[in-house]
């Protein structure tokens, strides 16, 4: 490092003396480099009240291009623009940008110069929120193609977006209640809360996340890029750097008490006791900070483990309970086989039955009307000879609704693999999920009824995965019954006003206790532990529920009973097939 040092030093001294030995060289202008910033975004960049670029951003390049040889131009306006006009080729280099993976599809990043962070602000009294995703499903105002723009979309975080030119556009939108939150720069929103007098705008959630501030150029650009770096890092070794980053950063940061005025109108005993106050509150300070930075490292260090160790618990009890989905679909398969095959004997041999009796219908009875009433199978024929084709009838019927139940079996223990791009009818997915529980159902109500609307729309989705989480809710609601007297009641409709089919599944059981219902999807959580449960029924169904785009609520009062709200979006009529 000395000697790195050492060299830079005698480099630096001789540029004069090389300047001079070529003042009888050929003239040889360099290329003017435009450089690029945002025209509000201090202390990096902005122009000052006479209109002119400043800010840290510009003043290290200004010493960059002194270093390199270079002549630069400083080009600023609105983000928006500046991030075209690179893509456009209008300037060479934006001054700064910050890194992100999504960011270096489009452009090349100079090693980082700075970090910036970047903190949530509303206005006093709103809502607390304590992390990015706590902005879900919010309006949020951030700038337009700034990096939290780039970062949420790479994220995928599902925000109502309000987009603004500069970051003091987004913290005038919350300040007039136009908006409740906005994600700006930490320095950026000081400065602009302070010169704005938006009193009233505080950070709500600081540094919820903090990011590489560099120099950007456009992709394969490597010749300005690396001179760029070479520069910085010039700038760096020689101390050049630190100046310019104390000049226009460390001014707005913390600078504590201030001890040296107090020692200066001092006398030298209060000098004395202060110096020694001073050394011993700054031990102290010190010993506590790094106390609770180890202390902060060790509790997160613990959460994190425990973390791990719940996700590696669930995850084999996924597992085996995946295993034994597998080996319930393999057993299914294996008896609706065995079942099927004699069935469907019964089914062929039964017409043939039928028109067996038909054909000596007449003798028979030519023979009762001759010789009186004789016995047939243990009963008199004038008993039994009028309802033979009744039970022939029932007999039929029976063996069909068994190949009925076994298909569904079968159909519901199946792997599908098929997408989710099938347009189905609800009414008879939940027909069919009625028909696989019927036994059930028989069981635990005497009342139950089913209320299909007419003319339902159309669905886009899985039919065998919705019958899943319908069949999961009617097996549910049958274990919260406490006698067959209490019924079970299923209806569909359709909201046209919200687009969308709803089913909605009441039972009279035991309902559910308040502080239950908020987890009632959660893996492995149920009530009925004793009774078997696994806690898995309505985990995997809010799971497909979410794959449709659809809501799944529960309404319950303990003692009277729980409703199951299912909604799905129906197809529009125009795109209907």
């Amino acid at each position: 490092m000395r000697l790195l040092r050492f060299l830079m030093s005698v480099t630096l001294s001789l540029l004069p003396v090389l300047g001079r030995a070529e003042d009888n060289q050929p003239a040889h202008e360099p290329k003017v480099i435009v450089v690029g910033g945002n025209r509000d975004y201090p202390p990096y960049e902005f122009l000052d009240k006479d209109g002119h670029p400043a800010g840290y951003n510009l003043d290290l390049m200004k010493a960059i291009a002194d270093v390199m040889g270079m002549r630069v131009k400083f080009r600023l306006g609105d983000w928006y623009e500046m991030r075209q006009a690179l893509d456009r080729g209008e300037v060479d280099v934006l001054a700064g940008m910050s890194y992100s993976e999504g960011r270096t599809k489009v452009v090349d990043f100079s090693n980082p110069h700075t970090m910036v962070s970047h903190s949530i602000y509303a206005r006093r009294g709103t809502p607390i929120v304590g992390t990015l995703k706590d902005l879900e499903g919010k309006e949020v105002a951030f700038q337009d193609l700034g990096f939290i723009h780039d970062y949420l979309s790479e994220i995928k975080l599902n925000v109502k977006p309000v987009l603004t030119g500069t970051p003091a556009g987004a913290l005038s939108v919350v300040a007039s209640g136009k908006c409740d939150y906005a994600v700006v720069a930490n320095l950026p929103a000081s400065y602009l809360i302070k010169e704005r007098h938006l009193d009233d705008v505080v950070p709500i959630a600081k540094s919820v996340i903090a990011v590489k501030y560099c120099f950007a150029v456009r992709r394969g650009n490597t010749e300005l890029l690396s001179q760029i770096n070479e520069g910085l890092a010039v700038l760096k070794e020689t101390g050049e750097y630190q100046s310019i980053y104390n000049r226009w950063l460390g001014v707005l940061e913390d600078q504590g008490v201030p001890w040296m005025k107090v020692l200066k109108y001092g006398s030298i005993p209060a000098t004395l006791f202060l110096l020694v106050l001073a050394g011993t509150l700054l031990w102290s300070r010190t010993l506590s900070r790094q106390v609770a930075i180890r202390t902060a490292a060790l509790e997160q260090e613990i959460s994190e483990r425990k973390r791990a160790a719940e996700e590696l618990r669930l995850k084999q009890q996924q597992l085996v309970q995946a295993g034994k989905m597998a080996s319930l679909g393999t057993l299914v398969s294996g008896v609706a086989h065995e079942i099927n095959n004699p069935n469907a004997l019964i089914l062929m041999n039964l017409p043939l039955v039928s028109d067996y009796l038909a054909d000596t219908r007449a003798i028979v009875e030519d023979h009762y009307a001759q010789h009186g009433d004789f016995q047939v199978a243990g009963l008199p024929y004038s008993r039994i000879g009028s309802r033979i084709n009744e039970k022939l009838w029932e007999a039929y019927e029976s063996a069909g609704k068994v190949k009925h139940i076994v298909e569904d079996l079968k159909d519901f223990a199946r792997m599908d693999s098929r997408g989710f791009d099938d347009q189905v009818d609800l009414n008879a997915i939940a027909q069919k999920a009625v028909r696989l529980v019927e036994n059930t159902i028989r069981k635990s109500t005497q009342r139950f009824e089913a209320s299909y609307a007419e003319h339902l729309p159309p669905i886009r989705g899985n039919a065998m995965r919705i019958e899943q989480v319908i069949v999961n809710l009617l097996l549910n609601a049958c274990q919260a019954l406490r006698n067959d007297g209490e019924g079970i009641f299923l209806s569909t409709q359709f909201d046209a006003t919200a687009g969308e089919i709803i089913l909605e599944l009441r039972d009279e059981g035991v309902g559910i206790a308040e502080e239950h219902l908020a987890h009632l999807t959660d893996p492995f959580f149920t009530t009925k532990r004793e009774q078997g449960g696994t806690g898995l029924g309505l985990s995997v169904s809010i799971g497909i529920v979410k794959e449709h785009r659809g809501t799944l609520d529960f309404l319950s009062t303990p003692g009277q009973g729980t409703t199951a709200i299912f909604r799905l979006p129906a197809i529009p009529s125009e795109a209907r097939s």
